[in-house]
């Protein structure tokens, strides 16, 4: 009778956690290459509301730059999380349009945690490696000076920093080298020129991690199961910076190549028969970019229970994916 009741007590138990796990999140920027990813990652945790800059049947718009209509949108839905995963990312036109860029990634950013922070909303958040200088070869860790080089990268700071002062409670992921099967991307651009050019020249002196936006998805999935399990005394040492890329570490002459390799091991008739290696001044950007994009990542390892695959796994499955 014992053994039976207490069965019956960790049933129950594991009921309520269940149970307890379901929330109502706010998904911003849904059509974006990880807001894609996070329509199917999020559906198991709970209700997922997901906006993008028009209008739905409902009424409601996920515009950031349309303050009001987030206000609304965030009082009619009244979510547990707000993950936001809209943002300019266009980091050279930046350089020209640095009102818009300051909009979205700043100004936007700072709206919608005061928001979270008047109605106790866990806001998730995604930033980049671009918020540091780039120097070195060490991988960036979460508690490094940040120094971003170009307009891009300083507000994504500054929207970090609006975040960290409206004293909501939030996670924010910064990230690299991001691609997916969904949207613009370096494999797809890869893919392209190597259709019909027999030579191309290719960066081999900036460094990073290609990051897929499936694996970011589902990391955010993951930290969002965890948080909502602990304690409120947990949830608040779980706030904070994460680095998030895959694992391993490449140039973008190295990925470029693996992605020519395998395209042409699955039947992919490329033009390509030569790849070039060139520095970074050879190939002059209105945007200057960070040498050094690694980013050390164990503390959402240790902190979420996560592993990160390496590169390589995300981009050939991706590459299966389109070829």
């Amino acid at each position: 009778m014992g053994k039976s009741r207490e069965k019956w007590r960790i049933s129950v138990l594991v009921s309520e956690a269940v149970l307890g796990l379901s929330m109502k999140i706010l998904l911003l920027g849904k059509n974006g290459q990880v807001g894609w990813e996070l329509q199917r990652a999020l559906q198991p945790l709970g209700q997922v509301f997901a906006l993008d800059r028009t209008q739905n049947e409902d009424g409601l718009s996920g515009d950031l730059a349309d303050f009001d209509a987030i206000t609304h949108a965030i009082h009619v839905i009244n979510p547990d999380v707000v993950v936001n995963a809209a943002a300019y990312t266009a980091v050279d036109k930046a350089e020209s349009d640095q009102s818009t860029a300051d909009i979205i990634n700043h100004r936007a950013v700072k709206h919608l945690a005061e928001q979270c922070k008047k109605q106790n909303i866990l806001l998730l958040h995604y930033s980049t490696d671009y918020v540091f200088s780039g120097e070195g070869q060490e991988p960036w860790s979460e508690d490094d000076q940040t120094d971003p080089v170009n307009l891009y990268g300083q507000t994504k700071r500054l929207g970090e920093q609006a975040i960290e002062l409206s004293g909501c409670a939030f996670i924010n992921f910064r990230t690299c080298w991001v691609y997916g099967s969904h949207g613009h991307n370096f494999i797809k651009t890869m893919l392209k020129l190597a259709s019909s050019r027999e030579e191309l020249s290719v960066i081999h002196d900036q460094i990073g991690a290609p990051t897929g936006a499936a694996l970011i998805a589902d990391v955010t999935a993951q930290a969002l199961r965890v948080y909502q399990l602990s304690s409120s005394q947990q949830q608040s040492l779980l706030c904070g910076h994460y680095h998030l890329a895959a694992s391993g570490q490449c140039s973008w002459f190295d990925y470029a190549n693996f992605v020519f390799e395998h395209a042409k091991q699955h039947g992919q008739a490329l033009a390509i028969q030569k790849v070039n290696a060139i520095g970074t001044v050879d190939y002059p950007t209105p945007a200057k970019r960070p040498l050094n994009s690694r980013l050390y990542t164990q503390k959402l390892q240790s902190k979420f229970q996560i592993h990160l695959p390496h590169w390589k796994v995300g981009v050939a499955q991706v590459l299966e994916e389109i070829i």
